[in-house]
């Protein structure tokens, strides 16, 4: 299990990047002129599917493709890639089929039933494993000390594989403690709570109530007209603040709107969570679900929000992508390193 997510860990580091690579449908020429009006990409990519209706529509630089997505209970997963500046159709595509989404799920639910669990709890044995290797790994006494730190290519394979489990374990466990533990606040709540916790801070913005839309506005503006209201008031800022916007379409009656508008191409934890009311278009004025980046008063909030970011590696810039890359492959090789010392030892027996 541990060598499944490890693997599957290591190549989603570099997702963005590969899949602009290999997929060419991610990418437009850039050009000066603005992009088409949030309606009217969400109609051409209806007419795709026309039994389905679209969840959320994604605006990127001006050399990135816009695509809307269609899922539900079940299973059901479409997406479509669109010009944003004249609706040309770059492809539609089952997202099932998409090998980055099958890394993705296969990293978190292993694509078995209780998958989920079944990786929450073995990345639970693993973090106890992590700090229970370290504690064995640190040395007696100042003689053990060099040995620790260095890999004896020379050596016999026995002890090499030692070696590699040991000295490699030691120095990847350092990026893997942070990488398993925001794998685990994912995997369980209580994960999450003991970073308040460790702070001393209460919960704020990100354990609000989410606004709701007035449905006695109902008639006020049609759907089309109100999700085109919200882009209009983000699209200048498209140009100048924001690199990338995501629009959640409202599901029930009640629901608002949900704008996630995020400053970098890079990391996720500056994204601000705007809301607007359905039928009018109107954004709320107080801070709701996760709020803007400039909401985030307290140090647990802003660690939450890079929760993301830091299992990636992200926060770090491409150097600890490749940390965590390295890290991940190293995690990757520990299950087969311990069990040849396991079963060398066996044999002795």
């Amino acid at each position: 299990m541990v060598f499944i997510v490890s693997i599957t860990g290591a190549i989603y580091c570099f997702a963005p990047e590969l899949q602009q690579l290999t997929q060419p449908y991610r990418s437009v020429e850039a050009k000066r002129d603005r992009f088409l009006p949030a309606s009217t990409l969400i109609a051409i990519a209806e007419k795709q599917i026309p039994d389905k209706k679209a969840k959320r529509l994604y605006y990127g630089q001006p050399n990135k493709a816009a695509y809307a997505l269609f899922f539900e209970k079940g299973g059901y997963y479409h997406t479509v890639f669109m010009n944003p500046y004249d609706g040309t159709v770059l492809k539609t595509k089952n997202m099932r089929k998409d090998f980055y989404n099958i890394i993705l799920y296969l990293h978190f639910t292993l694509l078995i039933p209780y998958g989920q669990e079944i990786v929450g709890w073995s990345t639970l044995i693993f973090f106890i494993m992590i700090i229970s290797g370290i504690i064995l790994w640190w040395p007696r006494n100042k003689a053990a000390t060099k040995a620790r730190f260095q890999i004896k290519l020379k050596a016999s394979p026995k002890r090499l594989n030692y070696d590699l489990h040991n000295v490699l374990g030691f120095y990847s466990s350092w990026v893997l403690i942070f990488t398993v533990f925001t794998g685990l606040i994912w995997a369980f709540d209580g994960f999450a709570n003991t970073i308040y916790k460790l702070t001393g801070e209460k919960h704020s913005i990100i354990q609000q109530k989410l606004p709701v839309s007035d449905t006695s506005q109902k008639n006020m503006l049609t759907p089309q007209k109100a999700i085109d209201k919200v882009w209009y008031q983000v699209e200048n800022e498209m140009r100048s603040t924001y690199k990338a916007v995501e629009l959640i379409l409202p599901q029930t009656d009640s629901a608002a709107i949900l704008l996630r508008a995020n400053p970098s191409e890079k990391t996720f934890y500056k994204t601000d969570y705007r809301y607007f009311d359905q039928y009018t278009g109107r954004e709320f004025d107080n801070a709701y679900g996760w709020g803007k980046y400039s909401d985030v008063t307290t140090l647990s909030d802003r660690i939450r929000r890079m929760n993301y970011d830091i299992h990636i590696g992200a926060v770090m810039g491409y150097p600890g992508r490749i940390a965590a890359f390295l890290a991940a492959l190293i995690a990757a090789s520990l299950p087969i390193t311990g069990l040849l010392i396991w079963l060398g030892k066996r044999k002795r027996k």
